[in-house]
């Protein structure tokens, strides 16, 4: 059975080409237009939906998913059909993509939500509280100016224009120097780290 859905799978992915003259009747809401668009694209849609649902075992939910796709297609005025560009990806898809994400957001609506935090007891939600512990940083990895900035920022608690005003220096200047001490802490702490 799975040989002979894949051999129409496919075999629908080849004939489903959408015209720029079909996907101008189906934007203006022709039945016949779309009654055929329904019967080429059902395949490729439930094709789709089903390697998305199949490992998470919810095949069952696959016809509902499949019809929420031509729902999305179809609904505020066709604003997901009028997205498609031929000049992006060939139709079949575009239309895989959409009904592969319309997939997963069935899977993630699907989810257990998360416990509310008025049902969690307080004592799982305390926290210790901890000083943060300063960087020793080695004397003369990083310059006096950038040491300063350093300070600036994560002891002082300024922003970069704020540092600016004290250093006298552009804001863009701080940040500069900010990237460059962070750059060159990076390299020695994984070195000692890897060392």
């Amino acid at each position: 059975m799975c040989k002979d859905l894949a051999r129409g799978v496919s075999g629908a992915l080849s004939r489903l080409i959408l015209e720029d003259h079909e996907l101008e009747r189906l934007l203006a809401g022709e039945k016949a237009a779309w009654d055929r668009f329904v019967a080429r694209a059902a395949p490729v849609i439930f094709g789709a939906v089903r390697r998305r649902l199949e490992p998470a075992g919810r095949l069952a939910d696959a016809e509902d998913v499949a019809q929420d796709v031509f729902i999305k297609l179809c609904k505020s005025d066709y604003r997901v059909l009028k997205t498609y560009d031929s000049a992006r990806a060939r139709f079949s898809t575009w239309l895989t993509v959409i009904a592969s994400s319309t997939a997963i957001d069935h899977l993630r609506r699907l989810k257990k939500p998360a416990d509310s935090l008025d049902v969690v007891p307080e004592a799982e939600l305390s926290v210790e509280a901890k000083e943060p512990a300063w960087l020793k940083i080695p004397p003369g990895l990083l310059s006096p100016r950038q040491t300063l900035v350093l300070e600036l920022l994560y002891q002082k608690d300024l922003t970069p224009a704020e540092a600016g005003e004290v250093l006298g220096v552009d804001p863009q200047t701080v940040r500069s120097m900010h990237h460059k001490a962070l750059t060159k802490l990076r390299a020695h702490f994984s070195e000692e780290t890897e060392g």
